[in-house]
């Protein structure tokens, strides 16, 4: 996926092709918004709930161990009808602390990290593993470190939106530009299954974004589709900012 930020030009994806070379250190430096005063006042989506969880399908069990731990798994395509049907379907919340979930976390990250196919995040139904996971980089802390994330859910999204070029490698020779809320509020489990919550901002508000749709089996071509039937007000054409007509006076 590429992001458009200002006049430089971001590669972006769930599995993307991606340099950091491109990106530099400005990534590192995002301007903050004090978010929580929208917090506070408005949320949206389902927050995380711990009782309602699910184990590695059988087939999943079988994706999981078809590999070693340090082994890359398959990126899973639009262009294959039965794949199609995994990355459409909508996860299930997993237990934090099944055996397995380690293991494909490692394969999982191994995947992202794929020289040849560099991303910035990706989530478990890319990899055919119908599971509330995935793996961000986050820009936005020190040395852009990769993190993963049990059960994440948006609990709240910023009515002010920027634009960027997204693509991504379950979707082959395609990009477009797509509109994602400037800021969020993220609830996930972590790995001693403990509840979390925290604001993310910018460019990495852009990647959760993208992957945590994988999880309700939303694609950015669908994204696109919703965006164009929304009238919106730009406020700032070189950073592409906008809102939604009706948000703010014109």
């Amino acid at each position: 996926m590429k992001v458009t930020i200002g006049l430089l030009l971001l590669l972006y994806s769930c599995s993307p092709l991606f340099s950091k070379d491109v990106i530099g250190k400005e990534i590192g430096q995002e301007n903050h918004l004090e978010t929580i005063i929208f917090v506070q006042s408005y949320k949206s989506n389902v927050s995380v709930n711990i009782d309602s969880v699910e184990n590695f399908s059988e087939i999943e069990k079988t994706i999981i161990l078809s590999g070693e731990a340090t082994d890359k798994l398959h990126v899973y395509q639009i262009t294959d009808e039965k794949e199609l049907t995994v990355l459409k379907n909508p996860s299930q919340d997993i237990r934090h602390d099944y055996p397995l979930l380690q293991t494909l976390a490692t394969r999982m990250l191994a995947t992202v990290q794929d020289p040849e196919h560099a991303g910035v995040g990706i989530a478990a139904p890319q990899v055919g593993i119908n599971k509330s996971l995935i793996w961000v980089q986050r820009f936005d802390k020190v040395d852009a470190p990769f993190e993963f994330y049990i059960n994440p859910r948006i609990v709240w999204r910023s009515k002010l939106s920027r634009k960027g070029t997204e693509g991504c490698l379950s979707i082959p020779d395609r990009k477009e530009d797509i509109e994602r809320s400037y800021a969020i509020r993220l609830q996930y489990q972590s790995l001693d299954g403990s509840l979390k919550e925290e604001n993310v901002e910018g460019f990495t508000a852009v990647i959760f974004q993208h992957e945590i749709d994988h999880l309700f089996g939303v694609l950015y071509p669908d994204r696109l589709e919703e965006q164009l039937q929304e009238e919106r007000i730009p406020l700032n054409e070189k950073i592409q900012f906008s809102m939604e007509r009706g948000d703010i006076v014109p």
